[in-house]
């Protein structure tokens, strides 16, 4: 009997906390701007649910308790309305239900969350006018407005096409943050997702560049796709960072037998082996065909 007792006074708490919970009709009351298209709504799950009441909510699932809010609705204190709240009080908020849909991500600690960029900055919670995951723009005028530099390198001449819609930009980034990845470690890249566990998220599409390859050329395993390209847009063709090709490779390939000999700061000579000034030598690929790496070939020619 004294367990019992024991048993009820611990529940005692609980059951005056489920008191203080309305019911979602009476939120329909007031609010029948957002009650009207909610069905259409992925929390509307929560309303639904075949979870007990005692678990479910419904609205005050994320609101909390309302039994004071009808009061007096100007009392903003007599709810809690999530927008307007200090950041970490969002994130704890979403997060009390969605933490078990992060299990890829780093959300606590990745570059949106550390800058107070939280899910109602990019969620439209009642009213999202994206189809999918109540986005509370299109996904690539949302990364817009606050990256204006990628805004622009996708109007450069040859990029990825995002603008077209033929990518967005979550297919190479999770905005809910990464885990320090296997490649370019010392560069800590930001929410770039990993692909296949632990390669860039550049080979999900081009996979014939990701090896293993017998020959390995370094900078693609040290530095990552990123030491020639500019994975945005660029004004040189295939996204390089220089205009000419060869310009690219001599910025690690100064000792080249046939020129790089003249020392460090010092033009490179112009021999009999690669004559630079021919522009059949200006293109390294010509020969180096297999530069990403190659299987048959230590100097990735064919």
């Amino acid at each position: 009997m004294r367990i019992f007792l024991l048993f009820l006074t611990a529940l005692a708490p609980l059951a005056a906390q489920q008191t203080r919970y309305l019911s979602d009709a009476v939120c329909q009351t007031c609010h029948p701007d957002i009650w009207e298209k909610f069905n259409r709504n992925a929390h509307f799950k929560i309303i639904v649910s075949p979870k007990p009441v005692q678990k479910t909510f419904g609205c005050e699932s994320c609101h909390g308790p309302g039994i004071d809010h009808p009061k007096d609705p100007r009392i903003k204190a007599n709810i809690n309305r999530i927008e307007g709240r200090a950041a970490n009080q969002v994130l704890d908020a979403c997060l009390a239900c969605h933490a078990k849909d992060f299990t890829r991500s780093n959300i606590r600690r990745s570059a949106h969350s550390t800058n107070d960029v939280v899910c109602t900055n990019c969620h439209s919670i009642h009213a999202s006018p994206a189809p999918k995951y109540l986005l509370a723009k299109q996904q690539k005028e949302l990364c817009y407005s606050c990256h204006l530099e990628a805004k622009a390198q996708f109007n450069m001449p040859f990029r990825h096409r995002v603008n077209e819609g033929a990518i967005v930009c979550t297919d190479c980034h999770n905005p809910h943050g990464t885990f320090n990845p296997t490649w370019r470690g010392g560069a800590r890249p930001r929410l770039v997702a990993d692909s296949f566990g632990n390669d860039e998220a550049c080979v999900k599409c081009h996979t014939d560049k990701r090896g293993p390859f017998v020959y390995e050329h370094p900078p693609m395993r040290i530095e990552g796709c990123e030491a020639c390209h500019s994975p945005h847009g660029s004004t040189n063709p295939r996204l390089l960072k220089r205009p000419a090709l060869f310009t690219m490779c001599l910025e690690c390939h100064t000792d080249v037998a046939g020129f790089g000999r003249g020392g460090f700061g010092e033009p490179a000579p112009i021999t009999s082996f690669h004559r630079l000034e021919q522009p059949k030598f200006q293109n390294c690929v010509t020969c180096h065909v297999r530069i990403h790496g190659s299987n048959t070939n230590r100097l990735f020619q064919r």
